[in-house]
């Protein structure tokens, strides 16, 4: 890393999920872009196993070369496992070959190293560019918890997501926030909850190829039965059945 003048703090709330197996890099990177949330991994292995569980990850940057899974192998994963997150690649091996297969795996931008802050600083704000603003706990309101409860549970309807998950990302007691949630949603947490499921298994047995073990694994259910029972008691039809009579239309 350049030593160059720190300068202010970025002002974005947005959550990094920082990979890189060197500990004095993440503990330095962590420092000069403190305007952010960091959540580290010095390994694939490690970050993946965060974006499994219930997360507010924004921004992947992982470095290319690590031990076991390297970065183009993990960008590769998060494609599959978190495609709405954000991805760049750290590399000090600058090559053409290197940055082709970047832009192949279709991760959003890179950083070479040694790099510049500044425009380190720079190629981070443009990649979050466009996403919804961060949550500010100590100054939102009520309406305001409840939309970030709602937006927690819509990018992360694919895990297994508990009352508990919601509530600390907000800051709050679970049985107060089950209450709030149903006063000023209209709704039940877990019936909201199961809505969302729904929608989503909608949208991958009409608009993907997948069989529906595959739906009832990607959304985190322990066995294909459970899935289905739950799908036809909020559908009226079995996941086969609705896709059969939806297939090629929106959910």
């Amino acid at each position: 890393m350049q030593k160059k003048k720190r300068g202010k703090d970025l002002p974005g709330r947005e959550q990094i999920l920082l990979v890189d197996d060197d500990a004095v890099f993440r503990e330095e990177f962590v420092e000069c872009f403190s305007g952010y949330r960091f959540t580290l991994a010095a390994c694939a292995e490690e970050a993946l196993a965060i974006l499994k569980k219930p997360n507010e990850i924004d921004l992947v940057i992982m470095d290319v070369k690590m031990p076991g899974m390297d970065g183009l192998a993990l960008l590769e994963k998060i494609k599959e496992l978190a495609p709405g997150t954000s991805t760049i690649i750290e590399t000090a091996y600058g090559s053409k070959e290197v940055l082709l297969k970047v832009l192949r795996g279709k991760a959003d931008d890179y950083i070479e190293k040694p790099f510049d802050i500044e425009k380190t600083r720079g190629v981070i704000e443009n990649v979050l560019n466009g996403r919804k603003g961060g949550y500010s706990n100590s100054t939102a309101g009520t309406e305001d918890k409840i939309a970030h409860v709602k937006l927690f549970l819509s990018r992360n309807a694919s895990r297994k997501v508990s009352l508990k998950d919601a509530a600390a990302a907000v800051c709050l007691n679970p049985k107060y926030l089950s209450r709030l949630f149903q006063e000023h949603a209209g709704v039940g947490f877990n019936e909201y909850r199961l809505r969302l499921k729904l929608q989503e298994a909608k949208a991958l047995l009409t608009g993907t190829g997948c069989n529906v073990d595959q739906v009832s694994d990607k959304l985190g259910y322990q066995n294909t039965g459970s899935f289905i029972r739950q799908f036809k008691k909020l559908s009226g039809l079995t996941p086969a059945g609705y896709r059969k009579k939806h297939r090629g239309r929106r959910p």
